[in-house]
């Protein structure tokens, strides 16, 4: 049967035992890490996007995907705790239900980092070219250049986004060569980025009168904007998901986490906590100086955002100033309120902070790849390792030009959202693993339990399937789509190359390590 493949829990737990990796974070320094990945293109180019899908109602958003985030974050913590060992979700998965839900868990985690990176990397282009280009330099890239043509819908202009094509293959190349970030160098990214917001801030609530027209309609494209159409208010928190992504690095972190069972929940919920309080007052901020209501299409539905029509509109002199309208949206509120100086400083705080996560969003997504390899169910040339850097070099080259490629022809909405796709998968079969883990093993030791799992393990699952339900069509689309590639991929090599199918169970998989491996019963084909 297809199902019948369970990698051994206690195998899974020996690797952490025999690796040398050294436990040294605390719970503060997994709360920057945690922020660190969370805060990045979401608040500072997404906002735009949002609020085109609901208006004033962006706050309300915040609130209900940060919500969901929590809820599966408390799943990730019992599960992080009780198995602290990287591969995340895909390793949950592997050890709860088997190898092939593992497989379509793995599968779409790559889809989901590879996506978000260029996503990103999208993100950077627009503060590249709207802050250190045109306001520091004085130089206007040529459109054709700066977005590509699924972004300007081809005749508006837009053939390659170049920027976002050059910041994905240089990240890929430090990688490459093993560039990566320290501990402090994280947290200086962390205070800079952070200090920045905080700035935006202090400047819009203290600049706005919040004039009720701002906010009037609050919810100009309803609670919900109908099945499949990604607008309103739950639709734009489908996309501003997004700006949560990433909090679930912390638990990757685990294996190097002293006391894990105290510091991965802390890091996991402290760090959503303080983003979502944070991305609710930037909202605020924002609508409450310019405005934020959506450039209204036929049958007053709002314009998609990324999309050729709303392009065109943003184009007429009357929505020069919009919100809406802008690549990099933070910096241009500050400007539009007069104090360009200081919102040109936020867009060299987003030119500088954004390759880190674009480096973190590749990194993770090599490893996930590189330990599907080394289990087996890709070919283990992938996981091949570079003689003189000692790094996956192949998979890394080929994530790199497959992020670069998705950078420069999509826009950082229409990216975002089927990223979010694979997120939202890859968070309701976390739920079902802790769920099938506690019936299954319930006297195996849990430094830290989800209270009330049977509460909030079926609001993890209800809210991811919710937020899902209310992207945009296509993006719904992409994800089953990539699911059968993936199916047939498992079919045709992987069940056959299986580690575990040949009865072997890796236990060091470290990349400089040396493997060491326990037979097992192969189970019956």
């Amino acid at each position: 049967m297809i199902l019948d493949r369970v990698k051994p829990l206690d195998a899974i737990l020996a690797t952490a035992e025999k690796k040398s990796l050294h436990r040294s974070l605390g719970a503060i320094q997994l709360m920057l890490f945690g922020i660190g990945c969370i805060i990045g293109t979401g608040i500072f180019v997404l906002t735009a996007a949002g609020a085109q899908k609901a208006g004033p109602g962006l706050m309300l958003a915040f609130a209900i995907a940060g919500t969901v985030c929590i809820v599966a974050a408390l799943c990730y913590a019992e599960i992080a705790a009780m198995i602290p060992v990287a591969g995340s979700a895909y390793t949950y998965s592997y050890a709860s239900m088997g190898e092939f839900l593992a497989w379509t868990v793995g599968w779409g985690l790559i889809m989901e980092y590879a996506i978000a990176a260029s996503a990103v990397s999208v993100g950077w282009s627009g503060y590249f070219s709207g802050t250190i280009l045109h306001e520091f330099m004085g130089v206007d890239l040529p459109s054709w250049l700066a977005a590509g043509p699924l972004a300007l819908g081809g005749a508006e202009g837009g053939f390659i986004n170049l920027p976002a094509l050059v910041i994905a293959l240089l990240v890929t190349g430090l990688l490459v060569i093993g560039t990566s970030e320290s501990a402090k160098v994280n947290a200086i990214l962390v205070a800079i980025k952070v200090t920045a917001l905080t700035a935006f801030i202090a400047l819009t609530l203290t600049s706005s009168d919040f004039s009720p027209e701002r906010f009037n309609p609050f919810l100009p494209a309803g609670l919900f904007g109908g099945w499949g159409s990604g607008v309103g208010a739950v639709g734009a928190a489908a996309t501003m998901f997004f700006a949560y992504v990433g909090f679930d690095a912390v638990s990757t972190a685990a294996e190097e986490t002293k006391n894990p069972q105290r510091n991965v929940p802390i890091g996991l919920v402290g760090s959503l906590l303080f983003c979502t309080v944070f991305y609710i007052l930037v909202a605020a901020g924002a609508i409450g100086t310019i405005g934020g209501q959506p450039i209204m299409g036929p049958g007053g539905i709002p314009f998609p955002a990324g999309s050729e029509e709303l392009a065109r509109q943003c184009a007429l002199p009357e929505y020069a100033g919009a919100l809406v309208c802008s690549d990099e949206a933070l910096a241009h509120v500050l400007r539009q309120i007069g104090f360009s100086g200081i919102g040109n400083m936020l867009g060299i705080a987003a030119f500088l902070a954004l390759p880190s996560v674009i480096l973190v969003l590749i990194f993770a997504q090599t490893r996930i790849f590189f330990v599907m390899s080394r289990d087996g169910l890709l070919p283990e040339k992938l996981s091949a390792v570079h003689p003189r850097f000692k790094t996956p070099h192949v998979v890394t080259i080929i994530t790199g030009l497959a992020v670069a490629v998705g950078a420069a022809f999509f826009p950082v909405g229409q990216l975002a959202d089927i990223s979010n796709a694979g997120t939202l998968y890859a968070f309701a079969m976390v739920a079902f693993a802790v769920m099938l883990v506690r019936r299954n093993d319930p006297s195996r030791h849990r430094p830290f339990r989800v209270p009330a799992l049977w509460l909030v393990g079926p609001l993890t699952v209800f809210g991811c399937v919710f937020l899902f339900v209310n992207l945009p069509i296509s993006a719904m689309l992409f994800l089953p789509i990539w699911s059968v590639i993936g199916i047939v991929v498992y079919v045709g090599y992987s069940r056959s190359h299986s580690h575990l199918g040949r009865g072997i169970v890796e236990v060091v998989d470290d990349i400089e390590g040396e493997e060491t491996s326990i037979p097992i019963h192969p189970p019956a084909e």
